[in-house]
């Protein structure tokens, strides 16, 4: 065999090679096993990690509970109900889809966006943000909350992220809303993304209104140097 026709050989299973992993993993993502074992271990590490890890971190550095949510018919509070009730969808969009994917169909999919390009980029998405969320809230340290605490007061925090978004971590929300309409596209978790969207507009205003109250001229100059998300 001559030097050019072993190359040549050599070219071609390279070639096949890598064909056979491209298609090995395109049938992983196109596949029903990736996405659903991927949606469960992911809500199951965004749980621990954006919620209870890190209202254990600060009731413990400080003896403050973080979630000041109450059950008072003011606006804020109603929020913080809406709040809960897109979490409890999302739980069970999750647990239909990953566990009793028979049920699916009740979710009403989109099917022509189920492509792999599509569920591909949903989940870069989710890692992504739930990277961002949880550097956000590590930044934030001791001030993180989930509501708006009346009665402790918060440092203003200007560092790290927020020295380009007023609200990383409502944006790494809802860029997670966002990548799980990708990863399962269907009516339920469209209307969750925008529902979850008008929702948190909102409660970021309510809370700039806090800080705006709290911080003063510090605040307003802040809201001047850097955009409310990017």
């Amino acid at each position: 065999m001559s030097r050019q026709t072993a190359k040549r050989s050599v070219d071609l299973k390279r070639y096949l090679f890598q064909e056979a992993s491209v298609t090995k993993i395109a049938v992983i993502l196109v596949g029903p096993m990736f996405p659903r074992y991927f949606l469960a271990v992911y809500f199951l590490a965004y749980v621990i990690a954006a919620f209870f890890w890190r209202s254990y971190l600060v009731r413990k550095r400080t003896g403050i509970n973080p979630v000041t949510l109450k059950s008072s018919q003011s606006v804020r509070d109603f929020i913080g109900r809406v709040f809960k009730l897109l979490f409890a969808t999302i739980a069970v969009v999750v647990i239909v889809f990953a566990f009793v994917p028979r049920y699916y169909d009740y979710l009403i999919p989109i099917h022509w966006l189920e492509q792999v390009p599509v569920r591909v980029i949903g989940s870069v998405l989710l890692l992504l943000s739930l990277l961002w969320t949880v550097l956000a809230q590590s930044q934030m340290g001791e001030s993180w909350r989930i509501g708006i605490d009346e009665k402790n007061r918060t440092a203003l925090v200007q560092r790290g992220v927020f020295r380009f978004s007023r609200n990383p971590i409502f944006l790494g929300m809802i860029s997670t809303l966002a990548g799980l309409f990708l990863v399962i596209p269907n009516a339920v978790t469209l209307l969750t993304f925008v529902l979850g969207v008008v929702v948190i507009n909102v409660q970021v205003r309510l809370e700039e209104d806090h800080l705006k109250t709290l911080h003063g001229d510090d605040f307003i100059s802040y809201s001047r140097r850097v955009r409310r998300w990017l």
